[in-house]
């Protein structure tokens, strides 16, 4: 009984991790910028350090993603590389 215990618990713990929305990023600006998302009818809000390459994740078991920007509204798929310039993201 303890083994299949353990075992619903780490396979809980594996799919939550599995869940993750990942977006690799290139901030080409020189401030901070946190922007809405909306996946799936729900919103949170994501952030991308200045002046850097880096990875944020966002808790989602959806495809893609929308993240609302100085240009407007982007659609953004799990894995995606993206370059911010000027509060814009483009989708590479």
């Amino acid at each position: 009984m303890k083994f299949k215990t353990l075992f619903s618990a780490a396979f809980l713990l594996i799919t939550s991790f599995a869940s993750a929305f990942t977006i690799h990023y290139y901030n080409k600006d020189s401030k901070n910028y946190k922007m809405e998302v909306k996946s799936q009818g729900s919103t949170q809000s994501v952030e991308f350090n200045s002046s850097t390459t880096g990875d944020t994740s966002i808790q989602t078991s959806a495809d893609e993603v929308e993240i609302n920007t100085s240009c407007g509204w982007i659609k953004v798929k799990n894995s995606a590389k993206i370059s911010i310039k000027d509060g814009c993201i483009t989708v590479e």
